[in-house]
């Protein structure tokens, strides 16, 4: 009898990528200063930000600002946090999430892991 395959190493989303640019943010929350460009974009046109963001992740535009993009999100790349986390991050801090989520995509784009 031929004896079964073990799988040992399950596959990752998104393919190979460095295990720090992967599990953390590339931006802390109040990181408005690293990209003063989307810092800008999110305070004076917040509704422009948030299409960008879903339309970068291939979402509806009206999910940009949403708990669950911000989970979905942080699932796809590994980032520590809880749907509870992200929930109070969206509710109390919205444009600064929005923009790190911003920036993340940026950062990530320019390393080629998005």
């Amino acid at each position: 009898m031929a004896v079964p395959a073990v799988v040992t190493i399950q596959p990752q989303y998104g393919g190979a990528m460095s295990s720090v640019s992967r599990c953390t943010w590339q931006t802390g929350l109040m990181d408005c200063c690293s990209d003063c460009g989307v810092c800008c974009c999110g305070m004076f046109c917040f509704p422009c930000l948030a299409c960008q963001v879903a339309g970068d992740m291939n979402e509806c535009c009206l999910c940009g600002t949403s708990v669950a993009m911000r989970t979905l999100y942080r699932t796809r790349y590994n980032i520590p946090g809880s749907i509870c986390s992200d929930c109070c991050v969206t509710l109390w801090c919205t444009v600064c999430s929005v923009c790190q989520m911003k920036r993340d995509i940026n950062r990530r784009r320019e390393l080629g892991i998005f």
